[in-house]
């Protein structure tokens, strides 16, 4: 199939199709070889000699997953499409992939079929959608493809933003945690945040190279956001499993949520993100605090929401490894 140039409206281009697929392949493999040193895989360094280039050689990762280097350099030049599932397996152990990082090379190893049409809009199950309303004391979320925003119950707006306010599309996590400071004032561990979420983009992307709406986006953010132009080029990928999220709240101060997140039936780009604390904890009151208020229950003086400066707890210093 030919290469198809989609140019967005942020001056940026992107080249869809067979070629596309390769050079992302000769990228991320690049990159994984410059991530690795001689001595992480049993080679010698070469003594006092300078390397030439940072992390292996392509000698070196040919001889350790046993292909030529010739085979080898075509891979990351873009000149041979369609390794074999062995030769993925020996270069996932020599990079020592995770999960997700294979995955995601096997998903640009693959073959790009080309799509007479686009997908189907997404849509939330009713039933889900009452389900994620009942709960009032969990903020629960919904994100499709390339993270837009399902649905939210009334919990996750208050915690996060009323993406219902925006345009349709704008209602996008990755577009907002990007764009909109207060996301950055938000999240404590912003850059721990925002990096995984350009690698859920990178890797639903290599599943979807042909997805349009990703390109606009991924655009829209490169022009106007170094650091995910910087974290999109480092070509980095993420699996969202379940994992810890500290915010420092503007309402209800300082909390450290939990969350899970679980893929739905029907439709393995739906992802159902429920957040929670631990029991007994001032995070834990923080969000009781302010699942009271965003039911409307709390007291209101002058239209404004009052807070009790003694109901509000402080959460305590702590050393956190990661969002």
């Amino acid at each position: 199939m030919p290469t198809q140039t989609v140019c967005t409206g942020w001056g940026w281009c992107h080249h869809r199709g067979m070629a596309a697929s390769r050079t992302d392949l000769g990228d991320f493999l690049r990159r994984c070889r410059a991530g690795l040193t001689p001595e992480a895989v049993g080679l010698d360094d070469g003594g006092p000699v300078k390397r030439r280039v940072r992390g292996l050689r392509r000698e070196e990762v040919a001889q350790l997953a046993g292909v030529s280097v010739d085979y080898y350099t075509r891979l990351e030049q873009g000149r041979h499409s369609s390794p074999s599932e062995s030769v993925l397996e020996a270069l996932a152990r020599v990079f020592r992939l995770e999960p997700a990082a294979r995955a995601h090379l096997a998903d640009l190893a693959r073959p790009v079929r080309h799509k007479t049409a686009p997908p189907p809009a997404q849509r939330v199950r009713p039933a889900m959608q009452q389900l994620i309303a009942s709960m009032s004391e969990h903020p629960a979320l919904i994100l499709g493809r390339r993270t837009d925003v399902l649905a939210a119950n009334t919990l996750a707006r208050e915690l996060f933003t009323d993406w219902t306010r925006m345009p349709p599309r704008e209602r996008n996590y990755a577009r907002w945690m990007f764009l909109d400071p207060a996301a950055g004032e938000l999240f404590v561990d912003w850059r721990t945040v925002a990096a995984e979420v350009v690698g859920t983009l990178r890797l639903y992307a290599g599943r979807h190279p042909d997805d349009i709406r990703l390109n606009e986006l991924v655009g829209e953010l490169t022009i106007k956001s170094a650091e995910f132009s910087a974290w999109w080029n480092g070509h980095q990928v993420h699996e969202r499993t379940h994992g810890v999220k500290r915010v420092a709240h503007p309402t209800v101060g300082p909390m450290t949520l939990r969350y899970e997140a679980l893929p739905l039936p029907g439709d393995a780009d739906q992802v159902l993100f429920i957040y929670h604390t631990d029991p007994g904890s001032s995070s834990h009151d923080n969000l009781g605090l302010l699942a009271l208020l965003s039911s409307g229950t709390a007291a209101r003086r002058d239209g404004r929401v009052q807070l009790d400066s003694s109901s509000r707890r402080t959460e305590p210093p702590q050393t956190h490894q990661g969002a």
